[in-house]
Order: structure tokens, then sequence, then C-alpha cells
């Protein structure tokens, strides 16, 4: 599975953008998909995830803020981001795995494919 990350950029406090991220190489219904972030100096984090019945998850720093869905038939993965702040900024990779179990969400070396992540500044 190659999954290819877009729609990061630049963007005023309070403002919108949407990532999408589209998988290729094999089906990824079945998957668990996720979107992770990584700031300068951190560790990488889950934002969050989507199963394949459509059932999510969601950082408490992003609860209410960001949406995640996902389109099975065309592969494609989407996160809407509302009302971002300057600690948002970060790069944002798009992952999937089709044997993660639950409890390892949040275990980037448990998901098996990456993208190659998208900038996303929020300035002050």
């Amino acid at each position: 599975v190659q999954l290819q990350a877009s729609g990061g950029g630049l963007v005023r406090s309070g403002g919108s953008l949407s990532l999408s991220c589209a998988a290729s190489g094999r089906t990824v219904s079945d998957n668990v998909m996720g979107w992770y972030r990584q700031a300068p100096g951190k560790q990488r984090e889950l934002v969050a995830s989507i199963r394949s019945d459509g059932n999510t998850n969601y950082a408490d720093s992003v609860k209410g803020r960001f949406t995640i869905s996902r389109d099975n038939a065309k592969s494609t993965l989407y996160l809407q981001m509302n009302s971002l702040q300057p600690e948002d900024t970060a790069v944002y990779y798009c992952t999937a795995s089709r044997t993660i179990i639950l409890s390892s969400l949040r275990v980037p070396s448990s998901w098996n494919y990456w993208g190659q992540g998208t900038q996303v500044t929020v300035s002050s």
C-alpha cells in the first residue's frame, strides 16, 4: 500500500485546512486509518483514527475542531481541520494498518503503512 498525503499549507490562527491521503496498491477499505502529527522536537502523536466501520477516535487536543473521514470507494482518507491554532503546527502523516489492535493505535510502530507527510503551519 502506498499513501500520498496532500493539502497542507500556511494558515492563520482560527483558519481551516483540509488534508487528503490517497491510497494505492491494494484496497484499504478493511484497514484502520489514521492521522499522526509531529512537531519539531516532539514525538509523533496520533491525531485521529477511523476504523473500517467508520468508528472514529480523536486526541483530546483536537476534539470538536478536527473531523476524520474516509471514502472507501476512492481509497481516500480526509482530515478537516477547523479553528486551527499555532500549536497545531506540525508535519501531518497519514497511516494505515489491516492488523493493528485498538490498544496500539497510539504506538507509531504498530502501523503498517505511512504517507510522506505534509506540513501544516498555523501563524498567530
